[in-house]
């Protein structure tokens, strides 16, 4: 296969996975990936539960279908501006329920637990703008600045990275962490890690290889 063809196959995949997970239901979210000057992305109506690699199209930079296939995501323009600003690969897009509902209450989810430092620290809520428009895209642009995901107030959520599984993994990792300020800001006021403690804990990440498989000899956990 054409490494076209097999994102598609990818993407599709993907999308399956992302409704398996509970991330998306019907059609609400899109999934793109870049293959140098082209863009494989969800078709504009694609259902994820049952998402084939022909509900899956292929655009140029411009945002224009290269191959014939159907219409991009109505969010298309947020795609390629994740894709340019940041110089990531891959850009995904969700309704997932916690993200969504923690989108309507803060402003910005704060860092409570040290896995939120892979996505960069604490995660921004972008003001709600009408779907697939530029203002929508610019919004959500500024507030991934300098993180990898982003909730929509009253809309959703949009992680990207350097490859699609990445990008998901942080989709998935984002919702965790939604539930997790849910559960503890119904008991009370989340403690949460301050500027110090999260470079703390990136200088030891740094100084042990957490998170990497290593000899039993090699000093650290």
């Amino acid at each position: 296969m054409a490494p076209i063809d097999d994102e598609r196959t990818h993407v599709a995949a993907t999308c399956r996975r992302l409704a398996a997970d509970g991330l998306v239901i019907g059609t609400a979210g899109n999934v793109s990936v870049r293959v140098g000057d082209r863009v494989v992305v969800t078709a504009t109506g694609a259902r994820f539960e049952t998402i084939t690699p022909e509900h899956v199209t292929v655009v140029d930079l411009d945002g224009r279908v290269t191959d014939g296939g159907p219409a991009p995501t109505s969010e298309i323009g947020l795609h390629l501006g994740v894709l340019r600003r940041f110089g990531s690969s891959a850009v995904v897009h969700t309704h997932a329920p916690v993200a969504t509902a923690v989108g309507l209450v803060v402003d910005e989810l704060p860092c409570v637990h040290y896995q939120m430092l892979a996505l960069g620290g604490p995660v921004r809520v972008a003001p709600y703008r009408l779907f697939g428009t530029p203002e929508l895209a610019d919004a959500v642009l500024t507030a991934l600045e300098g993180r990898a995901a982003a909730l929509m107030a009253n809309h959703g959520a949009v992680t990207h990275a350097g490859d699609l599984d990445t990008a998901v993994e942080n989709a998935l990792l984002l919702e965790w962490a939604c539930e997790l300020y849910r559960l503890a800001a119904s008991m009370g006021t989340p403690r949460t890690l301050d500027a110090a403690a999260q470079q703390e804990f990136v200088a030891a990440v740094a100084a042990r290889g957490y998170g990497r498989m290593r000899p039993a000899d090699e000093e650290g956990r």
